[in-house]
């Protein structure tokens, strides 16, 4: 069965929230595949468009640097930094804010003077000064800072010895996996565990267009699977927590609004002075009774999920409720 997409009427009268939403398939079926295209391109689909700024901040914003601020003094193994990362972490710093400030100049602002600088954010009421290099002069850790300052996650990838190396990061809303375990690893390595892209040389690939990136070069892609509730933060940490729910939700009256469509968009960023690549991951979630308010997509979601092949629904996670999440979709 082969789906048109076309504008769907009545687009003004949707939430934000269904609007901006990173709406990942182009097609009715899904493969692995690296996807990627500049950073800051608009994407316009059914419901509206995304995809204009490199850091996106939206309604949830400020619950959600609230929920990393908790994760973290839960867990602060959550944050990773191998001592030669540290200068990627300023970099990373010096690159995203000013950033900000000029995607958001009515509430952001970002000043610099040789190494001092000067950070507003009127959502967080905050305005500090510090010195680059400093760790000190920062409120908290660089790395938390940063964090404390976006919704995105982040992994710094180091390059050395012809390869890709996991060497820091800021992980609290990770899709079933860990930083604290992958860190130090190898960029093959952390993704042996995927269902197919090996075979079908998807990292190898993916690993050399990320090392022949240039200095400041930004690009993105995205990736998709099911999560029960907007539960963003599902890492293995917290695996009793949320993976339960899995076996009991395709019986559920309630899927239709605790299934969530899962989208992360990923920045792909060769930092300008440490030569660095940055990694953010920025997740968003839309039940599936928000989906169903946009016709096209409805039909569609339904389509992958039905059609997607058992590895990947294995791997995703998705198994063992997929079916009945299609099912919903299509009998709409």
């Amino acid at each position: 069965m082969s789906i048109t997409i076309g504008k769907d009427p009545d687009t003004a009268a949707l939430p934000e929230r269904i609007k901006r939403f990173p709406f990942p398939y182009s097609g009715d079926s899904y493969r692995y595949s690296a996807n990627v295209e500049p950073s800051r391109k608009v994407v316009a689909t059914e419901a509206g468009a995304w995809g204009g700024k490199l850091v996106d901040i939206d309604e949830y914003y400020l619950s959600d640097v609230k929920q990393r601020d908790e994760v973290l003094d839960r867990d602060p193994s959550r944050i990773q930094l191998l001592p030669h990362m540290r200068s990627a972490v300023w970099d990373a710093i010096t690159t995203l804010l000013p950033a900000m400030a000029e995607e958001n100049p009515d509430t952001m602002a970002f000043y610099r003077e040789g190494n001092d600088c000067r950070w507003r954010n009127a959502l967080q009421d905050l305005d500090v000064e510090f010195v680059i290099g400093d760790d000190v002069s920062l409120p908290m850790g660089p790395l938390r800072f940063l964090g404390s300052q976006i919704q995105d996650d982040m992994v710094f990838l180091d390059q050395r010895e012809d390869a890709l190396w996991l060497d820091a990061g800021l992980v609290t809303f990770a899709a079933d996996w860990s930083l604290g375990f992958d860190v130090g690893m190898r960029f093959h390595e952390i993704h042996h565990p995927v269902p197919r892209v090996l075979e079908e040389k998807i990292v190898s690939r993916a690993e050399q267009f990320l090392m022949r990136l240039q200095p400041g070069e930004q690009y993105r892609r995205t990736n998709w699977t099911l999560t029960i509730d907007r539960r963003l933060d599902t890492s293995t940490e917290t695996y009793p927590n949320w993976a339960p729910d899995r076996a009991t939700i395709a019986l559920d009256p309630a899927l239709p609004d605790r299934v969530h469509l899962r989208v992360e968009v990923q920045h792909l960023i060769r930092l300008p002075h440490s030569g660095a690549i940055l990694f953010l991951v920025r997740t968003y979630l839309l039940s599936l009774s928000d989906i169903a308010q946009v016709p096209a997509w409805r039909a569609r979601v339904g389509q992958v999920l039905a059609e997607l092949p058992e590895d990947m629904a294995e791997y995703k996670g998705i198994s063992r409720y997929r079916k009945a999440a299609s099912d919903w979709l299509l009998a709409g």
